[in-house]
């Protein structure tokens, strides 16, 4: 099998995973689990981490996820998936090079505008017993703004980011928004968005691999 996707579910690897699953190319993974969650992670018995030697060897930066694609190692979940989509080919990619523009600019959007402070909410949000109510609602105060151009932007597109269908660019920010499922009232201000996530999560792809996130340790 050529293409190896290492990390757990339970990070960003759940990106890769859900893009190979709509793709339908097979893949072998390799679970490689956050060293900070382990109790020991020095223990001999302890599971392939982050930090262990035979990881590091692969990615010596000992974050997940990375792939090794036939000899190409790639780090990074959302240039994982770009790459796969483009290799691949199909719906899911781009098919000209405007389309490729906008899915590389709504993909930097989520992750430089988005994923801080989608995490930041999620943390933070109510049923969270360690939280800081100031920091989930300066959060949501900031993710407003953002979910206002996303919806404008999905009303104007049929429901999808690129091409008036499902793309990369699509699972992309739809991975980088679900931390941002901690906060109801986003969503329930920006009709356009809450539909285009329900969707994207009704996927088989992503029931699959959320079906396998869900069985791992929390």
């Amino acid at each position: 099998m050529a293409l190896k996707i290492y990390g757990v579910l339970r990070s960003r690897a759940s990106r890769p995973i859900w893009m190979a699953r709509e793709l339908g190319i097979p893949y072998e993974h390799v679970p490689v689990i956050q060293h900070y969650r382990l109790a020991d992670a020095t223990a001999p018995d302890a599971p392939l981490h982050t930090q262990s030697p035979a990881f590091l060897a692969i990615n010596p930066g000992g974050l997940v996820p990375s792939i090794d694609d036939d000899g190409l190692v790639l780090h990074e979940s959302l240039a994982i998936t770009l790459y796969l989509a483009r290799k691949h080919g199909g719906d899911l990619a781009p098919r000209d090079l405007a389309e490729e523009g906008r899915m590389l600019a709504w993909t930097l959007w989520a992750a430089t505008e988005c994923e801080a402070v989608a995490l930041q909410v999620m943390k933070n949000a109510p049923a969270v017993k360690t939280r800081d109510p100031a920091l989930y609602d300066a959060g949501v105060a900031v993710l407003a703004r953002k979910f206002a151009v996303l919806d404008r932007a999905l009303a104007a597109g049929g429901g999808y980011l690129v091409g008036g269908r499902f793309t990369v660019a699509d699972l992309n920010v739809a991975e980088i928004i679900r931390y941002a499922q901690a906060a109801p009232e986003l969503f329930a201000a920006a009709p356009h968005v809450q539909r285009w996530i329900t969707a994207c999560q009704a996927r088989p792809a992503f029931v699959a691999m959320m079906a396998e996130r869900n069985a791992e340790p929390a």
